[in-house]
């Protein structure tokens, strides 16, 4: 492990779950997660299209697979989800440890539904299932987009015992609809006479894509209020998130639902690396800073906080007042913030499609030439 005074055993050590935002076939065959977790913190991995796209487009280490499902006449779809699928069964393999370790809060993988299937309640509920079972590990979680039609698929998804990272989450009004979306099927499961035992969700809580876009607004604007609030809004949007979180636990429902066994449903700071290269690299590692959270980072970011990061205790609740402040003067300046988060909901969607696509089209290429 690293060394007690590092930057990222400090980050562990304050109730900061670190996990690595990448997957590929050649981390797993070259030792490097597996370094990765003994010598830099990480106690879980998270993937998504993006991610999947940039591993099997740019390595040879699926070819022999490639190969086969061109012999067996498979299509794209069915070839890219063996491999996405095989990936995270042997990241979630090595992670077993860290699950035993923390007694099952930590060590998870995750896996994403279809983006196309974003706003198809029923058609993610079923995948969510398919994926749960092809995995078949039982520390993964099935990572279902906070879109309208996410929100239904989220509760029956954990009604059925399946565990789910809730991604691209950028408002406080809609991380309230996931946190109960989640309860709900928690109660569900109950009321059903299930158990509660290891079904666990994260919320995933998106950052840096916040700035990217206000930023640009408050650019537009032009005024010297609007300029000097830059780069605020990611950091005050994620820590009034946390702050909804600690409300959520505190209230009778989930006490309700805890005394019965429930896991708590960790905030995850999620698009943790810096767009505009003017910011600190690590500002939304140091910056969010709080128990009971989760940050993943691309390995750039792990290795920047690794290297500078810096790490003096919780940097959420004592700055809520700020944070409050902030998001005042944001719209006194003229930003419509439920626009912002409508618009990146949109376009994350669109981005993790267009990955998706990108990567179906290389591998009917790559299967095609193998014939």
């Amino acid at each position: 492990m690293t060394a007690e005074n590092s930057p990222l055993a400090k980050l562990s050590a304050e109730g900061v779950a670190v996990w690595l935002d990448d997957l590929s076939r050649d981390r797993l065959t070259t030792g490097n997660l597996q370094e990765l977790v003994d010598t830099r913190e990480v106690v879980g991995v998270t993937t998504n299209p993006s991610i999947f796209q940039a591993a099997i487009s740019k390595s040879s280490l699926y070819d022999d697979d490639l190969r086969r499902h061109a012999r067996q006449g498979s299509d794209a779809e069915a070839a890219v989800r063996d491999f996405t699928s095989n990936d995270v069964r042997a990241a979630a393999d090595l992670l077993a440890p860290v699950v035993e370790r923390t007694g099952g809060l930590d060590g998870r993988v995750s896996i994403e539904v279809d983006p196309r299937l974003a706003h198809e309640t029923d058609a993610t509920t079923a995948q969510a299932r398919d994926l749960w079972s092809l995995v078949d590990r039982p520390n993964i979680f099935i990572k279902i987009p906070a879109t309208r039609a996410g929100l239904p698929a989220i509760t029956s998804t954990i009604a059925a015992g399946i565990s789910v990272n809730v991604t691209l989450i950028f408002s406080i009004e809609r991380y309230h609809e996931v946190m109960d979306a989640y309860q709900t099927g928690l109660e569900q499961r109950l009321e059903a006479g299930e158990s509660l035992d290891g079904t666990a969700s994260v919320a995933s809580f998106f950052v840096s894509r916040v700035d990217a876009e206000v930023d640009k607004r408050l650019d537009s604007i032009g005024t010297d209020e609007a300029l000097a609030l830059r780069g605020k809004a990611a950091v005050a949007n994620a820590r009034l998130a946390y702050a909804a979180y600690e409300e959520v636990i505190a209230a009778d429902r989930w006490r309700r639902l805890e005394a019965a066994g429930a896991k708590r449903q960790r905030p995850l700071w999620a698009s943790t690396s810096t767009k505009n290269p003017s910011y600190p690299d690590t500002m939304y590692v140091d910056q969010l800073v709080a128990p009971d959270t989760v940050n993943t980072m691309p390995e750039s970011t792990l290795e920047a906080v690794a290297d500078h990061g810096v790490v003096t205790g919780d940097t959420i609740r004592p700055n809520l007042d700020d944070a409050r402040q902030t998001f005042a003067a944001l719209e006194s300046a003229g930003v419509d913030l439920a626009d912002v988060s409508r618009t990146l909901e949109d376009e994350g969607v669109e981005k993790f499609e267009s990955s998706w696509n990108e990567l179906l089209e290389s591998v009917a290429g790559k299967l095609e030439a193998a014939k």
